[in-house]
């Protein structure tokens, strides 16, 4: 069954050898980097508008019980397939097929979550956690057309697609909001306009390299079910080591301090994006390397990414400690500043983090689902005593030391199970040819 099936046959089946050209990895970067952050910003400046255009804050309380509730079941829908399907080198899965598994995954989570929403929203929610759940699945089929265009090393389509779905969204949102003050109809418009950048841009662009359809036989979805099912338990759990500390500060000190730690982690978050910035572009390039035998290249790609990160990170750190109390008291006011000193703690936490997330999706690339599994899982383990006597004893900032110690354990994990992945790496056999020189 065609998806969006175009009035054309020259776009949907274009002959392989009249594909575009892959673009350097600068260039890629560049783009990723430029059309994700200016989607997030986009994203975050919804929320902002939501207040500035109300009477008061309860649609913005609406719009982020909702975006709560979805976050919970979007994990589950994006079943960690993302990376998956970018360091499929081989090909072995079609389009179609990662396309048909992500639709199984959000009817799934759909219904799970409008499950969880009756039990734990009020009735007026409902439609606003339904209809957010349709705007973010619009997004996670996106995604699933940005795995392929980066398989072909385009992700200049991933920036263009990320910086329309920002700037059209907001706009929707905005205008929408600012003539009704209802918070469906401005998510129904975000929806539309997300579902314009898929049907107008994005479906042409990487029908150029695969037809795009539905396709997933139950042998397949078994399939994919079973072999992503650890990463998407371990995901759960790398996203509990920050969740676990922050919940004992709120019972041990009160929700206020947990508004000040989460009000004061915000600018760090920049770090944890740059991050994922800089390497998700080469989670293709990995696993060639290492299927290959290609063990120096390899070593030497992972060396050039953590150098990347580390001084992202730094920088960001020297950053934030001349400007980090300005910025805080801009986004939140004066009220905040006595609290700066927990924004050193915050990056050296985030940093950690970071890496916990780069090694994992390595491994996956590598397909060590196994280790994955185990590293985050000992993390999250970790976390829970951590966070009983860290926080005891550092109040706010024993979230930040509880969090950065258990990423250390999952990170220093991690980085064994890589090592004796490498040790597995060996280059092909050379073979012989008719001539008896020997070739690869």
């Amino acid at each position: 069954m065609a998806l969006l099936k175009g009035n054309s046959d020259t776009v949907e089946e274009m002959p392989s050898g009249a594909q575009p050209a892959p673009l350097s990895d600068k260039v890629n970067i560049l783009w990723n980097s430029v059309g994700s952050l200016s989607y997030l910003a986009c994203q975050w400046l919804i929320t902002i508008f939501v207040v500035r255009l109300s009477d008061g804050y309860d649609a913005a309380g609406i719009l982020s019980l909702a975006m709560s509730v979805v976050g919970v079941f979007s994990t589950f829908a994006n079943y960690k397939m993302g990376t998956y399907q970018i360091s499929d080198i081989n090909h072995e899965n079609t389009l179609g097929e990662y396309l048909g598994f992500r639709a199984l995954t959000l009817g799934i989570a759909f219904v799970a979550c409008m499950v969880y929403a009756l039990f734990t929203v009020a009735p007026y929610v409902w439609a606003t956690v339904a209809l957010y759940f349709l705007f973010k699945a619009i997004g996670l089929l996106i995604d699933i057309c940005h795995g392929t265009d980066q398989q072909h090393r385009r992700m200049d389509y991933i920036g263009k697609s990320y910086l329309a779905q920002g700037v059209l969204t907001l706009a929707a949102f905005v205008a929408v909001f600012w003539l009704t003050q209802d918070i469906n109809a401005s998510i129904v418009a975000m929806t539309v306009a997300a579902l314009a950048v898929l049907l107008l841009y994005d479906r042409p662009k990487v029908a150029q390299f695969e037809r795009v359809e539905f396709s997933l036989s139950r042998k397949k979805a078994w399939y994919f079910l079973k072999v992503s099912f650890p990463a998407v338990v371990a995901s759960l759990a790398a996203s509990a080591i920050f969740t676990v500390p922050k919940q004992y500060l709120a019972f041990a000190a009160g929700e206020a301090a947990l508004g000040i730690y989460s009000s004061v982690s915000a600018p760090a978050l920049i770090i944890q994006m740059g991050a994922t910035y800089l390497y998700n572009p080469f989670l293709d390039v990995f696993p060639r390397l290492y299927f290959s035998g290609s063990r120096r290249e390899f070593l030497k790609l992972l060396a050039r990414t953590v150098g990347a990160i580390v001084l992202v990170a730094i920088a960001c750190s020297i950053v934030l400690e001349f400007m980090g109390s300005w910025v805080l008291q801009l986004l939140f006011g004066e009220s905040i500043a006595p609290y700066v000193y927990l924004l050193q703690p915050v990056i050296l936490a985030t940093v950690l983090t970071a890496f916990l997330w780069f090694i994992g999706d390595l491994l996956i690339t590598l397909r060590d689902f196994k280790a994955y599994f185990i590293s985050n899982v000992a993390a999250l383990i970790a976390v829970v005593p951590l966070s009983f006597v860290l926080v005891n004893q550092f109040d706010m900032n024993g979230v930040s030391f509880a969090s950065a110690a258990a990423c250390f354990a999952g990170v220093a994990l991690l980085l064994v199970f890589l090592a004796i992945d490498m040790r597995r790496c060996k280059a092909p056999e050379r073979k012989v040819d008719d001539k008896g020189e020997g070739a690869r």
